[in-house]
C-alpha cells in the first residue's frame, strides 16, 4: 500500500471516492482508486437511513472503518465529525480511529448537533476551542503517519474571510491538511488555493446538488487542490438504483427487467473473492 503522505507528495490531485462500508470500499479499490474517503454522512444514510445531523457515534464510525481496513489495502481518510465532543473526546476518537486503521482523520469546527456542511443552520465553536481540539488530536496520535485534517464550516456563518482566517489558525496548530467547507464560487475556491495551496494540502468537497461548484479532479488540481472527494455520491447512486430495483420487483414480481444492471450469483461471489476464500480454507481441513 502506498502511504497517504506519499500520494499527497505527488503533483496531481488525489481523487478519493466516498465509501460507507467494506463492499463499497472493495469495489472502489477494484476500480483502481488509490485512496478512499469514509463519509460520515454516508454512514448515517446507509446504517441509519437518517440525515447527517450528528446522529452517528464514534463507535459506529470506528467499526465501519475497521471492517474496511480489514478488507482493502488503500489508505482511508475518515470523517471524524467534531471529534464527538470536547478535546478529551477528540483524543479518544483519534486513538480509536488510528487503531482501526485510519490514514487521515478529519475534524471540523461545528457546534453540536453538527450537520452536513451543505445544509443550512450550522453553528461553529470558537476558534480557540477548535485549536485546542486540534492540538489534542495531534498529541493523541501514536504515529505521525496518521494525518490530521482540519475542516472549517465558518464560511456559512462568518463569511469567507473569517473562514480563511480560521484555516490559517488551524494550519498554525500543525495539522497536515485543510478543508474549507462549502466554498460558494470559483472565486472563493481560487482565494483559498492562493492563500494555502503552496503550504499545505487543501481538500475540495464535491457534493452533487450542494453549495460548491462541482468540477472534475483535473480542474480542481489546476486550481491548487491536492485532495478531491465525492463523499456522498456513492450513497446517492445506490439509493437511485435500489429505488428502481424495488420498484420493478414490486411491479413485475421478478427481477428480470433489472438483470442487465445487476450481478448474478457467481458475479457477486467473484467480486467479493468467494472462490479464493474457500480455497484458502481448504488448507486447514
Amino acid at each position: 500500500m502506498t502511504s497517504l503522505k506519499t500520494l499527497l507528495a505527488r503533483p496531481q490531485p488525489l481523487l478519493a471516492p466516498g465509501v460507507y462500508d467494506a463492499l463499497s470500499a472493495l469495489l472502489a479499490e477494484q476500480a483502481g482508486f488509490e485512496a478512499l474517503y469514509l463519509s460520515g454522512a454516508s454512514i448515517a444514510y446507509t446504517r441509519l437511513a437518517r440525515p447527517d445531523v450528528g446522529l452517528t457515534t464514534a463507535t459506529e464510525v470506528a467499526q465501519t472503518l475497521a471492517h474496511i481496513t480489514d478488507r482493502v489495502r488503500l489508505p482511508v481518510i475518515v470523517d471524524g465529525d467534531t471529534g464527538f465532543g470536547n478535546a478529551l473526546n477528540v483524543q479518544r476518537t483519534v486513538r480509536e480511529f488510528e487503531r482501526a486503521g485510519a490514514a487521515m482523520i478529519q475534524l471540523e469546527d461545528q457546534g453540536f448537533p453538527k450537520r452536513c456542511g451543505h445544509l443550512d443552520g450550522k453553528t461553529v465553536v470558537g476558534t480557540a476551542e477548535m485549536c485546542g481540539k486540534l492540538r489534542a488530536a495531534l498529541d493523541a496520535r501514536r504515529s505521525s503517519d496518521t494525518l490530521i485534517l482540519a475542516r472549517t464550516d465558518a464560511l456559512a456563518i462568518e463569511g469567507v474571510d473569517a473562514a480563511l482566517e480560521r484555516a490559517q489558525r488551524y494550519l498554525e496548530c500543525g495539522v497536515d491538511a485543510l478543508f474549507i467547507e462549502a466554498l460558494r464560487s470559483p472565486e472563493q475556491m481560487r482565494a483559498a488555493c492562493d492563500r494555502f495551496a503552496a503550504r499545505i494540502p487543501l481538500l475540495a468537497n464535491m457534493v452533487e446538488g450542494g453549495k460548491t461548484p462541482v468540477l472534475d479532479a483535473q480542474a480542481l488540481g489546476a486550481l491548487g487542490f491536492r485532495i478531491v472527494i465525492f463523499p456522498g455520491g456513492t450513497a446517492r447512486a445506490v439509493a437511485y438504483t435500489l429505488a428502481r430495483y424495488y420498484g420493478r420487483l414490486k411491479q413485475d414480481g421478478t427481477t428480470a427487467a433489472m438483470r442487465g444492471e445487476m450481478l448474478d450469483f457467481d458475479g457477486l461471489n467473484a467480486v467479493i473473492g468467494t472462490p479464493e476464500l474457500l480455497a484458502a480454507g481448504k488448507k486447514y481441513e
